[in-house]
C-alpha cells in the first residue's frame, strides 16, 4: 500500500471518529493524540507516529466502516412507477414536530415561490438520518445533502442543506423552491412505491410547510418531485393531498 499524506491520514481519523476537528493540515498535539488513540485501539505500537503499519491499518478500519455504511436507496426502482392511491381525503391536524424548540429556520434573500416534497426512496419501517442522506448524495459528487429539510419517522424536522442555497432535488428546478424529504416511500422490499408517512410525518410536514408559506409570502405552489420527472416520489399525489391546498389561492 503507498503512503498516505497528511490529509488523507486526518481524513481517515475524522471519519472513524479519532478527531472531531476538520482536517487542519498540521501536525499539532491534537493530531499526536488521536494517532495515539487509533494506535491503542487497534492494537498497535502506541508511539503517535503514523507509520507504515499504522496508515495500512487506518486504511483497513475505514474500508470496513465504509462497508457497513446505509446504502444508498436504488431510486430507479422507482422511474415511472405509479403512486399509490392518494390519501388526500385523511385530515390531519397541524402539530409541531417532537424537536419543535430546536428547530431554527432560517431566512433568506434567496427568492422562494415552491415547494418540492420528496420521499428518500428508504423502506418502510426503516430508519434513516441527514447524514445518510448526506453521504450518499456527497458520494455522487455533490457538495451536500441535495434537500433543505429531512422530515423522520418520529416527525423530527431536520435541517439539511441551507435554505441560502439552492437546492440538488429536482432537475431544472431548483432555483426558487425548497425540497422536502420524508423518510420512506416504498414498501418494505425496497422497491415497490409506497406512501409511508407515519401521523407523525404527516403532521410535521403540514406544520413544516405552513411555517415556510408564512416566513416566504411568495411561495404560491406546492408540489411533487412526481410532477416534473417520470418518478413516483414522493409516492403520493401532492395536489390531491392536504399539503397541495395550504397555499391559499
Amino acid at each position: 500500500m503507498g503512503s498516505m499524506d497528511l490529509y488523507t491520514i486526518q481524513t481517515h481519523l475524522i471519519a472513524l471518529g479519532f478527531r472531531s476537528r476538520i482536517a487542519s493540515g498540521k501536525r499539532d498535539d491534537a493530531y499526536f493524540a488521536e494517532v495515539r488513540s487509533f494506535q491503542n485501539a487497534y492494537g498497535l505500537v502506541v508511539d503517535g507516529i503514523a507509520g507504515p503499519q499504522t496508515q495500512t491499518a487506518l486504511k483497513r478500519a475505514a474500508s470496513a466502516s465504509a462497508a457497513k455504511a446505509k446504502a444508498e436507496p436504488d431510486k430507479s426502482a422507482m422511474a415511472g412507477s405509479t403512486p399509490a392511491q392518494s390519501t388526500g381525503s385523511i385530515s390531519v391536524s397541524e402539530v409541531p414536530p417532537p424537536n419543535v424548540s430546536s428547530i431554527k429556520l432560517l431566512g433568506t434573500a434567496r427568492p422562494i415561490s415552491e415547494i418540492i416534497v420528496h420521499c428518500a426512496a428508504t423502506p418502510e419501517g426503516r430508519d434513516y438520518t441527514v447524514d445518510d442522506i448526506r453521504a450518499w448524495h456527497k458520494a455522487r459528487g455533490w457538495s451536500d445533502i441535495g434537500y433543505h429539510y429531512v422530515v423522520y419517522r418520529d416527525g423530527r424536522v431536520m435541517a439539511g442543506r441551507p435554505v441560502g442555497q439552492a437546492g440538488s432535488h429536482v432537475a431544472g428546478h431548483n432555483t426558487g423552491t425548497i425540497g422536502i424529504t420524508y423518510v420512506g416511500g416504498v414498501s418494505v422490499d425496497g422497491k415497490t412505491a409506497k406512501d409511508t408517512r407515519t401521523p407523525a410525518q404527516r403532521a410535521s410536514l403540514i406544520w413544516l410547510v405552513r411555517q415556510l408559506i408564512d416566513r416566504h409570502p411568495a411561495i404560491h405552489k406546492v408540489s411533487g418531485h412526481n410532477q416534473y420527472a417520470a418518478k413516483a416520489c414522493p409516492s403520493f399525489d401532492v395536489r390531491r393531498d392536504q399539503l397541495g391546498r395550504l397555499v391559499k389561492a
